[in-house]
């Protein structure tokens, strides 16, 4: 358990952000993993685990093969540069936000289709500010926070294999026609793999916003079950409390709607709001970063005392 390379890696993503989308590793493995599909697919939950397991296994050896040409802290610190996106997250916030402050609502509508996947047309500016307020909680989880912690515990192959499923969960796990069945592994491990930094992270956030802890724990509790996946209600709970805003609802797919419930209890968040969830969304990442730091050092120290 090493922290320091993963969180060295997510400051290199912070500051250089990301490559083109064309040279992009991640890009370039969804669609290998869209070949793998048309191969693979049937209406069956048995495609889908083989869909997932060779998928994973993919993340995994390339991971194993960086660490033994790179050497264990440089191949952490080059998966989980690759695998965190928070500057590309903030960057994609905050130019949203813009176009709300100027009133182009035709433009916001179609620029917060990069970070969420419901229909957008006929948004207003609330719910535009709350899909990327959601976007920026749940995100924080699945492309940041989770990737240090995968490459804290496990290297370059566990960060690989986490952002893998990660893709693979947003390629195929999604309750319409075609994927209810295929889909089904996908999801499901993508639960498994971010349970433990979801809560992490909503800690994190009751930890940077102190005052508003009890309302973060309160709100968890109350509200997170109503959200669709285990984990991103927890977190979205937990931003929703700290903004002092209130998140979830309707959200409308192409072939069906969605009832996220009702997470916090403040009034509908604005464009203001997405620059404080941008901010609280670093913030907890930092702290998320000294804890995979103490926990790291505190791990040595016990074994070198064992020894």
């Amino acid at each position: 358990m090493n922290a320091l390379p993963a969180v060295a890696g997510g400051l290199v993503d912070q500051i250089i952000g990301e490559p083109p989308l064309r040279w992009h590793p991640v890009a370039r493995y969804g669609s290998t993993m869209q070949r793998v599909e048309r191969r693979l697919y049937a209406d069956r939950r048995a495609n889908g685990v083989a869909f997932t397991v060779i998928g994973a296994t993919v993340g995994i050896g390339v991971g194993s093969l960086l660490r033994r040409t790179m050497g264990a802290s440089l191949a952490t610190v080059a998966a989980t540069t690759i695998c965190a996106a928070g500057r590309m997250l903030d960057d994609e916030a905050g130019a949203i936000a813009g176009l709300l402050a100027s009133g182009d609502l035709p433009s916001a509508r179609r620029r917060v289709r990069s970070l969420v996947g419901r229909t957008t047309d006929g948004l207003d500016a609330h719910e535009i500010s709350r899909a990327v307020i959601e976007s920026v909680a749940e995100n924080c989880v699945d492309a940041v926070t989770s990737s240090l912690f995968w490459a804290t515990v496990g290297g370059a192959p566990a960060a690989l294999a986490h952002r893998a499923v990660n893709t693979l969960d947003a390629m195929v796990g999604h309750h319409d026609e075609r994927y209810e069945h295929f889909g089904w592994a996908s999801a499901r491990l993508d639960d498994v793999v971010n349970y433990l930094p979801a809560r992490l992270t909503a800690l994190a956030v009751a930890g940077v916003r102190p005052r508003r802890a009890r309302a973060i724990w309160t709100t968890i509790r109350r509200d997170a079950g109503q959200h669709p996946s285990p984990n991103g209600g927890v977190v979205e709970a937990a931003f929703a409390a700290a903004l002092g805003v209130q998140l979830g609802g309707v959200n409308r797919y192409d072939d069906h709607v969605e009832d996220r419930g009702t997470l916090g209890d403040g009034p509908a968040p604005s464009a203001n709001h997405i620059a404080e969830a941008v901010r609280l969304r670093r913030a907890a990442t930092a702290m998320t970063a000294t804890a995979l730091l103490g926990a790291s050092v505190a791990t040595r120290l016990v074994k070198r005392r064992r020894g």
